[in-house]
């Protein structure tokens, strides 16, 4: 891996993003964290980038909107040049059944985690790919094995938008394989974080302990060292992959 190049990390300034940004400058990269609102929380991540001896920028902007996804690449492009892409950013939402979802809460559900991946991934295709004049690179879509549950009395929406992340992973992984650009996902399972709070169950990942064969759930760290491997030279043969974290559920 060149080290003048930065790595993107979508939703970059909490949970699985801040961990991968860490464990991403310890390895050698610059990073630029992408976040939505909380730009005190992508400050102080970037603090920890700068004090590992790497470049870090923080970069406002809603994947789930094109403009400001074009305007959040075209800043980092005036910084550097894009190694790495992390579709990190992602949402969950209260635990309800299919017959009581509303069509609101499916199109923010896939406008974040599948438009916003897949215009992320577009840009970065754009500039990683040796058919575009790239010098090549890694994506990871931030997947979850809800794809192959399907959380069913929990958020069916929520998987289904993750099968379709799996999904353009293996499709992209083979159109750009040749291209010099890996592509590949990791499911993780219950991670402590917070989005778990945000879908108003605080102490789900803790809760749900017996039904995970490791009897706990993952940390942010365990979920970002499998990332950061298959953002590595080490992953060179690795694209079209969905690892899963999961503790073995």
């Amino acid at each position: 891996m060149q080290h003048d190049t930065f790595l993107l990390i979508t939703g970059g300034s909490r949970g699985i993003g801040a961990a991968v940004a860490r464990q991403a400058a310890a390895a050698g990269w610059h990073v630029a964290i992408n976040y939505t609102r909380d730009a005190t929380a992508a400050e102080a991540v970037a603090a920890q980038v700068r004090a590992l001896g790497r470049q870090a920028l923080t970069l406002q902007a809603d994947v789930a909107d094109e403009a400001q996804v074009q305007a959040m690449f075209t800043r980092l492009d005036a910084a550097g040049r894009l190694g790495g892409l992390v579709n990190n950013a992602g949402v969950v939402d209260v635990a309800q059944r299919v017959d009581e979802m509303s069509l609101a809460r499916w199109r923010r559900m896939f406008d974040i985690n599948v438009f916003g991946t897949m215009l992320c991934a577009r840009a970065a295709v754009q500039r990683l790919s040796t058919r575009h004049g790239g010098t090549g690179g890694a994506i990871v879509n931030v997947s979850s094995v809800a794809a192959r549950l399907g959380a069913p009395g929990q958020y069916v929406d929520y998987a289904a938008a993750k099968g379709a992340v799996d999904v353009f992973t293996l499709g992209l992984a083979r159109e750009l394989a040749t291209e010099g650009v890996r592509v590949n996902a990791v499911r993780p399972g219950v991670i402590v974080t917070d989005i778990h709070a945000s879908g108003g169950q605080p102490e789900r990942a803790q809760q749900m302990a017996p039904q995970i064969p490791m009897q706990r759930p993952g940390e942010a760290d365990e979920v970002a060292a499998a990332i950061v491997w298959l953002l590595s030279d080490a992953a060179s043969y690795t694209t079209g992959a969905l690892m899963d974290v999961t503790g073995g559920r």
